[in-house]
């Protein structure tokens, strides 16, 4: 049972992770020079945000406890910036966010995710 929802909630941060790529492509596509530093420092944030999202989601499902920290930490605040987000024009995009959000974080805070993590020979 904790692997299947070991495997969820790291597919759900790796879909995540996904779109902050999409995110830095276009980025870097509407770059121009009044925004140039602003548009490659966001880019480069946005990179390592996404690449070390992937990363602890595949490091969790090797029965690393350690890596769910940083995953429990990027879905709360991807929750508050759902909340955030809740009173534009795209709401779809808050609710988006807030139900992968919540399922990431149902899944990874579960009990039986708890006990195999807390084992030596997890999961």
């Amino acid at each position: 049972m904790a692997r299947r929802l070991l495997l969820i909630a790291a597919s759900i941060v790796w879909a995540e992770s996904v779109v902050f790529g999409v995110l830095v492509v276009l980025d870097a596509a509407d770059l121009s020079g009044n925004r140039l530093g602003l548009g490659i420092g966001a880019g480069v944030l946005l990179a390592i945000y996404g690449a070390g999202q992937a990363w602890a989601a595949w490091r969790v499902t090797q029965g690393y406890g350690w890596a769910r920290s940083p995953l429990i930490v990027t879905q709360l605040i991807q929750l508050l910036l759902a909340w955030n987000l809740r009173t534009s024009d795209s709401k779809w995009i808050a609710v988006l966010m807030a139900v992968a959000a919540v399922i990431s974080l149902g899944c990874l805070l579960a009990p039986p995710v708890t006990r195999a993590l807390g084992r030596s020979n997890a999961v």
